[in-house]
């Protein structure tokens, strides 16, 4: 953030001066008005408006921003009580109101300090008193205007602090899953087209928007166990012996330990999808042999993303397969190694998931 906290305070709003506050008088009496009128002009408000149709009242105070309203309670067509009433219903932010009234009785004070209003004064009104309360009232008022301009501030500098933790954290995930893939893949790419068919997939199966972005984000984790495996085995260019296969599944777990201990949604998803993403739909996976749906529907989705991707990509020991070959492969692989219902979607999705593909292609070789 360029400015200090003192700086933003200091640029918030601040309590003006209460003379040049708005005020709306209401009252069916046009001599009351320009009584009223008189009045707060001769002590120094000069930003008054007045109407004598209580059912204006509504359409003023749409159209000013008032920092208080004057209310007669005796009008016709709409009492005071159903001016109260309307202002109430809008479940706003609402001025103060100060009722002026000949109803001088208990009953009726109570009644419209109930209603919503905030101060009672009664005709004949003493000037003084009168003059002194309509400032007490926008006083407050603009001090809770100033107080709202600051916390509304202090929450936009949150979401923004906020947003920067979770964009530097997002960042180190991304560059810890890149980190992994260096060992075998020279460019990384592979977990930005894995990562955006997952959150495809993802979307296509049902899952809310925002767990599709956590998937998005979590997904390029998925092989950071990969730095825990000996360099002799990761890059072997041939067939592993079956003591290095054993040591080359380890890096499931490994993965999930290091994503361990912190119970973020984001790095949550990313072990889940580290642990489960070389599960298989018949259980013949690894490293916990799950079955069906007890696998995580994230890892489930990863592991498609994850299979596709590498098939059609170019690695050292293997040259790229045709997307049509790579289709081939995962619908003979149906029920087998893949969520049946999930290639239904990948293959909806098949001219979305190419157009990643094209986008994020790999540089071509010098």
């Amino acid at each position: 953030m360029s400015e200090t906290w003192q700086e933003g305070f200091e640029s918030c709003e601040q309590p003006t001066d209460a003379l040049a506050a708005s005020i709306l008088l209401v009252d069916d009496e046009p001599s009351n008005i320009k009584l009223l009128q008189r009045t707060l002009q001769a002590f120094g408000y000069l930003n008054l408006i007045a109407t004598t149709d209580p059912r204006t009242v509504l359409p003023l105070y749409r159209q000013h921003a008032f920092d208080l309203i004057v209310l007669d309670l005796n009008m016709p067509f709409l009492d005071g009580f159903g001016v109260l009433r309307q202002l109430q219903e809008l479940g706003e932010d609402l001025p103060p109101v100060l009722i002026l009234t000949a109803q001088n009785d208990h009953e009726h004070r109570v009644r419209a300090l109930r209603a919503g209003a905030h101060d009672y004064v009664t005709k004949p009104f003493a000037v003084d008193e009168l003059v002194a309360r309509v400032r007490n009232l926008v006083q407050v008022r603009l001090y809770h205007n100033a107080v709202r301009t600051r916390n509304h501030w202090l929450e936009e500098r949150v979401r923004e602090r906020t947003r920067e933790l979770y964009d530097t954290r997002l960042q180190i995930v991304r560059r810890l899953g890149r980190a992994a893939e260096f060992r075998d893949n020279e460019t990384g790419l592979h977990i930005v087209r894995m990562s955006k068919i997952s959150a495809l997939l993802g979307a296509a199966a049902g899952m809310a928007e925002e767990d599709c972005e956590l998937l998005l984000n979590a997904s390029p984790m998925h092989d950071i166990g990969k730095i825990g495996i000996p360099d002799q085995i990761l890059l072997k260019p041939g067939k592993f012996e079956p003591n290095e296969w054993e040591i080359m599944k380890t890096h499931a777990s490994i993965g999930a330990e290091i994503l361990s201990g912190d119970d973020s949604n984001l790095l949550s998803m990313a072990r889940v999808i580290a642990l489960s993403h070389h599960e298989k739909w018949d259980g013949s996976g690894y490293p916990n042999g799950l079955v069906g749906e007890n696998i995580p529907l994230v890892g489930r989705i990863a592991a498609l993303a994850d299979v596709f991707d590498a098939l059609t990509s170019e690695r050292p020991y293997k040259k790229a397969w045709s997307v049509e070959a790579a289709l081939g492969y995962i619908e003979a692989n149906r029920g087998k190694h893949f969520d049946p219902r999930l290639v239904d979607l990948f293959q909806a999705q098949l001219a979305e998931i190419e157009a990643i593909r094209d986008q994020y292609a790999e540089p071509a070789a010098a």
